[in-house]
């Protein structure tokens, strides 16, 4: 063999060794790139497992929705009519005359006290579930602190049944008025 054949020879030899690392370089990135595509296609996979759950999110809120409006449409019509039946009630009570105000009481009378006492256990004995202590003083301008908070109470609580009343199913006739003064 001659110099020039052993130079061609010891050429290829290196062009294959390049060659071969060039192939080695190309199949580590191709694999990087296959795992990456199956990275990348779990990711869409689980976007779409995502995106299915945001839609059946919506639509449950939406339903919700649309079930709270038709409840608060329902509330309101009925808040309507039992307004006008109210208004009806009002219009067709029979209101007495009120008799000549009764003189005024000084703290001291007994008289007073026992008459007081008699009208607040008959307004007990007619609203049981909204009875009231007796107060001292025989004007409001008179009553105590304690007194004053008792009956801010009292008025609290008679409001919050008279707006817990308003949706009772129940119907509303002349002969159940509760709080009508008689």
């Amino acid at each position: 063999m001659s110099l020039i054949g052993l130079a061609m020879n010891a050429l290829l030899a290196m062009l294959l060794l390049a060659a071969l690392m060039m192939g080695w370089r190309l199949n580590r990135r191709l694999k990087a790139l296959r795992d990456s595509h199956d990275g990348f296609a779990a990711a869409v996979t689980d976007l779409n497992a995502a995106a299915a759950r945001a839609e059946q999110g919506l639509a449950d809120l939406r339903a919700a929705t649309d079930e709270a409006v038709d409840l608060l449409a329902d509330r309101i019509d009925k808040g309507r009519s039992l307004a006008i039946k109210l208004e009806r009630l009002v219009e067709h009570a029979n209101v007495p005359q009120r008799a000549a105000p009764a003189p005024a009481a000084t703290p001291d009378d007994p008289v007073a006290e026992r008459r007081l006492g008699a009208l607040l256990a008959a307004a007990r004995e007619m609203r049981p579930e909204r009875t009231m202590p007796p107060l001292r003083a025989a004007t409001p301008d008179r009553a105590t602190a304690s007194e004053r908070s008792v009956l801010e109470r009292q008025i609290a609580r008679a409001r919050r049944l008279a707006e817990d009343d308003l949706f009772d199913d129940e119907p509303l006739t002349l002969d159940d008025v509760r709080g009508a003064r008689r």
